[in-house]
Order: C-alpha cells, then sequence, then structure tokens
C-alpha cells in the first residue's frame, strides 16, 4: 500500500509524509505512553519502523502510527496518534486497519499493540486480549512505566 484515501483524508506509507516535529510534538506533549519522549528517540524510532501517516487533502498531518515488524511474522502496532481537532471522525480505526490489511498483505499474521483507553476502536479492527498473557515477559525501562502504572491501576473497574 502506498496510499489509500477517503474524503478529506488519504493514508501513506510514505516516510516522506511524516513530519517528525508534529509527530514528536504529539507523543511527548499529548500521549500518555510517550511523554516527555526526545526528538531524537521519536526520529530514531520512526526510522526503525514502518510509518504510517494520514493527512488532509491539502497535506496537513492529522494522525499516525508505526508497525514495529520482522516483515514476514509478526508487527507491533503502536504510537497510534489522531490529533485531537480530527478525533471522532473514525480515523484511528481506518488507520489501524490500513495497517492490518498492509501489513496482512505482506504475508504477516500476528499483531501486537497495547492500549488504555481505546480496548473498542482496537476491537472493532478485529484485536481481542491476548490469549495466553502468562506466556509473556518484558523488561520495561521506561523513565513513564511508573506513570503508566499508576493509571492501569486507576483505570481497572475493578478497583475502588
Amino acid at each position: 500500500m502506498n496510499e489509500r484515501v477517503r474524503p478529506g483524508y488519504r493514508l501513506s506509507t510514505d516516510p516522506s509524509d511524516v513530519d517528525k516535529t508534529v509527530v514528536h510534538r504529539w507523543l511527548s506533549e499529548d500521549s500518555y505512553w510517550a511523554a516527555g519522549r526526545a526528538f531524537d528517540l521519536v526520529s530514531r524510532s520512526i526510522d526503525g519502523s514502518r510509518p504510517y501517516s494520514v493527512l488532509t487533502g491539502d497535506g496537513v498531518p492529522v494522525a499516525f502510527a508505526r508497525a514495529v515488524t520482522d516483515g514476514a511474522t509478526f508487527a507491533w502496532i503502536c504510537d497510534v496518534y489522531v490529533d485531537r481537532p480530527h478525533r471522532g471522525r473514525g480515523l484511528g480505526g481506518w488507520l489501524v486497519d490500513g495497517i492490518v490489511a498492509d501489513l496482512t498483505a505482506a504475508g504477516i499474521d500476528r499483531f501486537l499493540l497495547g492500549t488504555r483507553d481505546a480496548h473498542e476502536v482496537y476491537r472493532r479492527s478485529g484485536f481481542a486480549p491476548v490469549a495466553a498473557p502468562q506466556r509473556f515477559m518484558e523488561i520495561d525501562r521506561r523513565p513513564t512505566r511508573a506513570a503508566i502504572l499508576a493509571d492501569l491501576e486507576f483505570a481497572d473497574p475493578g478497583q475502588g
């Protein structure tokens, strides 16, 4: 996929369509998972991934995501972000659906992502909770890890 179109928007896989300055601002200033992330780190993460951008017909960036993949068997979809003025228009789902379709066409059949609050968006795109979470392990040294985990405690409906 090089590009998909819907009224007023286009979804691009062209790395030259990524405005790293805008993506850095979105992630570092308005996301819970990448708060305070340095520009260099955002830039390197984009360079090491398959970036996907949603732009207006005028070329203004309005959404972004990237896929970390081996290009054959597995992809982790991350840094999914839709600019606030463009939320509520189905762009997040369209973006994720485009990524899944693009990578499925490349033969990838396993996808993973993480979210605190957009489960329903991803469920509509075919995602489900990890079937065997006890099989997954991690090393997480992010400086924001404590804040992210604290948010999870408060987001759990089973917690007071």
